[in-house]
């Protein structure tokens, strides 16, 4: 075998083997955002209206492409519902998100995972979106308080 195909099938090589390394959506990247995440008892639940994690950061919305498509979670994604989607949060969470900005809230439940876009915490359903007044300006500085954790279904 000479040079010229050695050099080939290393190539063929690298670009195949490149193939099976996992995404980089997926990897976490220091973005200013306050990550204090660990990983929920799956058994607690709201208890008389305690918050269970605080986190702030932006946050955007997610419509029209994804509509009636499935969601991570195995459901049908409803633009105009009262979901979100978040990297790590177990499906089913319950999240209150407050608009820093006009102090409008909504509780939206974990459906979804994302966002994939560096910088954001959470992607709104257009539903949600809309009652927080997210629209006009497409990403918006939030709080999100855990209400009830999710059972991951």
């Amino acid at each position: 075998m000479n040079c010229y195909n050695k050099k080939i099938i290393y190539i063929f090589a690298v670009i195949f083997l490149s193939g099976c390394v996992p995404s980089p959506r997926f990897a976490e990247r220091n973005s200013g955002i306050n990550r204090t995440y660990q990983q929920p008892d799956q058994s607690e639940k709201i208890p008389s209206g305690k918050i269970l994690l605080t986190l702030e950061g932006v946050a955007s919305y997610y419509a029209h492409d994804f509509h009636g498509r499935q969601t991570s979670n195995g459901e049908i994604y409803d633009m105009n519902g009262l979901t979100a989607a978040h990297r790590n949060f177990p499906f089913g969470t319950k999240v209150r998100v407050t608009n820093l900005e006009n102090n409008k809230t909504v509780t939206v439940r974990i459906n979804d995972r994302g966002p994939f876009k560096e910088g954001r915490i959470m992607d709104l359903s257009l539903g949600a979106a809309k009652e927080i007044d997210l629209i006009v300006h497409g990403t918006a500085r939030v709080r999100l308080e855990v209400l009830e954790w999710g059972n991951g279904k």
